[in-house]
């Protein structure tokens, strides 16, 4: 396994549409595991392929205290959403120190397939929901910043496309 370099927003990738999975081999399992091993070093909980530069719908998850409970969604699609609404407090390995309030459902249902090519679903409630469908609007070129106002965005871009120029210089 190795760590995968993550796209910093407004990298113009990151809004990129991922194509899907055509069939879960031996390279989309490394690719999974890569993708956990990026997410654990990077102290996330969840990781989208379009975050590393692989343009697939792949998505990685662990929402355990301890660490030791990875899920992998391949082609993840959501098929209901709740009427109700949550407000989480979200943050984003691409958007790094920004951490702002987003609006979603407090409940779905996602149908994907796991490491083994398998077919399932699960329904998601609380950051369970709120981390699928951060990492599902990844997977469709939608970063959580776009969910905020037109001025927070635009600060938080000049943050991030400063922070680059720092990390270029050494500074």
């Amino acid at each position: 396994m190795s760590t995968l370099a993550i796209l910093r927003y407004p990298h113009p990738r990151l809004h990129l549409v991922a194509t899907p999975v055509e069939e879960v081999d031996d390279s989309i399992r490394q690719l999974c595991d890569d993708m956990l091993e990026t997410m654990y070093a990077s102290n996330g909980v969840g990781l989208a392929a379009t975050q590393v530069d692989v343009q697939k719908r792949l998505l990685v998850m662990d929402l355990s205290e301890d660490s030791d409970a990875p899920q992998v969604y391949i082609n993840p699609e959501i098929i209901w959403r709740s009427d109700e609404k949550i407000v989480w407090k979200e943050g984003c390995l691409s958007v790094p120190t920004v951490f702002d309030e987003v609006q979603r459902h407090a409940q779905i249902r996602v149908r994907a397939l796991g490491r083994d090519g398998q077919p399932f679903e699960v329904e998601a409630s609380e950051l369970h929901a709120v981390c699928l469908q951060h990492e599902i609007d990844h997977l469709d070129g939608k970063v959580f910043v776009e969910y905020l106002s037109p001025l927070k965005a635009r600060r938080i871009k000049t943050k991030m496309q400063k922070m680059s120029r720092d990390d270029v210089r050494g500074g």
